[in-house]
């Protein structure tokens, strides 16, 4: 991987899910997501699966941090993120926002504190990816913390909880 920093403006769906993937290998640490429900980034793929699964599997202290507006798609319709879950319960967690970040619309992927997929707006596919600039992952670092902190846990691992 270049360290050589770039931002590339995507499009469509198909480039906005090449760019997820794309920031995902660049994460070492941490990886955070806000999304709507998952449904438009291709979590339930057997790529994006073995990507997400990779990346917790380096190491020990990696970690998953996501915020749904919508926990029903993940719960009824993405078998391998539920599987990430129950796999590695102790480094994913996955959160729903409360009513005061419920207006917050524009999805993100960021990895450690350099590199991010911001869409613009959930319905539209329009999005920018950026690698390797911490001044620009910055100020989204800081709004998905706020996300975070407007948000419960949500999914367990197990229906029961345990």
């Amino acid at each position: 991987m270049s360290d050589a920093r770039s931002s590339t403006y995507l499009d469509g769906r198909i480039e906005y899910q090449q760019a997820l993937d794309t920031v995902i290998e660049h994460a070492r640490h941490t990886l955070r997501i806000f999304d709507y429900d998952l449904h438009e980034g291709g979590y339930n793929a057997v790529q994006r699966y073995d990507r997400l699964k990779r990346f917790l599997l380096a190491r020990s202290q990696n970690r998953l941090l996501i915020v749904l507006h919508s926990v029903d798609y993940i719960k009824r319709d993405c078998p391998r993120m539920f599987n990430l879950l129950r796999e590695h319960s102790d480094a994913v967690f996955i959160h729903q926002t409360n009513a005061e970040a419920r207006m917050a619309s524009d999805p993100l992927l960021i990895a450690d504190d350099a590199h991010y997929v911001h869409r613009f707006h959930y319905e539209q596919p329009r999005a920018e990816r950026v690698l390797n600039d911490l001044a620009l992952t910055q100020p989204f670092l800081h709004r998905f913390e706020e996300i975070w902190q407007a948000s419960t846990l949500a999914v367990a691992a197990t229906t029961i909880g345990l």
